[in-house]
């Protein structure tokens, strides 16, 4: 659980597998860098879980996923071998890159104890709002002007239907409702720079006339203290922890093509509501990057262990309707041992067999995490 370097010249720095990503993030910043992954749970979830799951989280859109993040890796292997990769090079053509092998493999491969990770220069300016959209359709169009205007000081660009935001206001003490009215589709874009002239406010308000002129956008609120920005991103982490207090509920991590998020939204949300009726949806997620938590809770009054049941067979339908966008039923959660039947149905045949083929090469005797990801034997 230690930092062992910080390179500031070289924008990297090198933190055992034990270390809370805050703690990274912190590291990073007393540098004078950033470390760009967040999520939810940054507090508490450990930089090896994170490298083991390949993690998402709200930069993706800019930064991408933690694989993009590393460049290189300390790996125990199964016999005991140490795997030393931890050089902080950009450029390093000499053979296959391995690293890339651990990452998003849930410890089945070996033990990652440290990695080196790029850093990014630390914005000097941020703009934040939150938003409202009539649907998603408008928060697509919203999505590609803001691509087109902004560029890369596009770094966030979440959104969340009504119910995800209304379980956060009955159930998360101290929450507030950023607008003075509902809307169906909510959006939360956030910009960054480190250019010391700009002038990301202006920018993102210049941004925010011409789409309200449009229609595209129906309300909004632009941060206007570190506090206030804080506040909208709290209401965009508890989410979960809203819709956990409401009562039971069937979770879907999906991907699509962006340009798919609003088809799949409404084809996956007729059918649930048709198989189950009064069930609620609560919709949200990374749209940058096409990620969708489409989770459902249960109607208001249902038996929870009766709905629970249904999980398999909601799970197996909107899993279809993910595949048949082109997208995939685990966007950043992972398979564990709960989704290893699905990943073998979506993922069969050559892309299975070669995975059983590494790991047989790395752990012949299946002592690494088994049963997780691959099924055992």
């Amino acid at each position: 659980n230690r930092i062992r370097t910080i390179d500031a010249a070289n924008y990297s720095i090198t933190a055992e597998a034990g270390c809370v990503l805050a703690s990274v993030q912190a590291a990073a910043a007393e540098a004078g860098r950033l470390f760009p992954l967040s999520l939810a749970a940054e507090g508490s979830c450990q930089l090896g879980g994170n490298l083991s799951t390949n993690a998402g989280g709200t930069a993706v859109l800019r930064f991408g996923n933690m694989r993009d993040l590393v460049l290189g890796l300390e790996v125990v292997l199964p016999d005991g071998r140490v795997l030393d990769g931890l050089r902080s090079l950009r450029k390093d053509n000499t053979g296959y890159d391995l690293k890339q092998l651990f990452i998003g493999a849930e410890g089945t491969l070996g033990f990652i104890t440290a990695a080196s990770c790029k850093l990014f220069a630390q914005p000097r300016h941020t703009a934040t709002a939150w938003l409202a959209v009539p649907d998603v359709a408008a928060a697509l169009r919203l999505y590609g002007a803001a691509r087109d205007s902004l560029g890369d000081e596009l770094t966030a660009f979440e959104f969340a239907n009504h119910t995800s935001l209304d379980f956060v206001i009955r159930h998360i003490p101290g929450s507030r409702a950023p607008l003075g009215s509902d809307s169906p589709w909510y959006v939360l874009l956030e910009l960054g720079t480190a250019r010391e002239s700009a002038d990301t406010g202006a920018d993102l308000e210049r941004f925010l006339a011409s789409m309200l002129e449009r229609h595209t956008v129906t309300d909004g609120v632009v941060a206007t203290s570190g506090a206030q920005r804080n506040a909208l991103w709290r209401l965009r982490h508890s989410m979960s922890e809203g819709q956990k207090i409401e009562g039971a509920s069937i979770k879907h991590d999906i991907s699509v093509p962006v340009s798919s998020i609003g088809e799949f939204v409404a084809r996956a949300s007729a059918w649930a509501e048709s198989a189950v009726p009064g069930v609620r949806v609560v919709a949200f997620g990374h749209l940058g990057d096409g990620n969708v938590h489409f989770n459902l809770s249960q109607p208001v009054g249902a038996d929870p262990a009766a709905f629970l049941a249904r999980w398999d067979e909601i799970a197996a339908q909107i899993h279809q309707i993910a595949v048949d966008f082109g997208g995939s039923f685990s966007a950043e959660h992972g398979i564990g041992s709960l989704k290893v039947a699905e990943l073998e149905r979506w993922r069969g045949g050559t892309t299975i067999e070669v995975m059983r083929a590494i790991k047989g090469v790395l752990d012949p005797h299946n002592i690494m995490n088994p049963g997780k990801l691959l099924r055992a034997g």
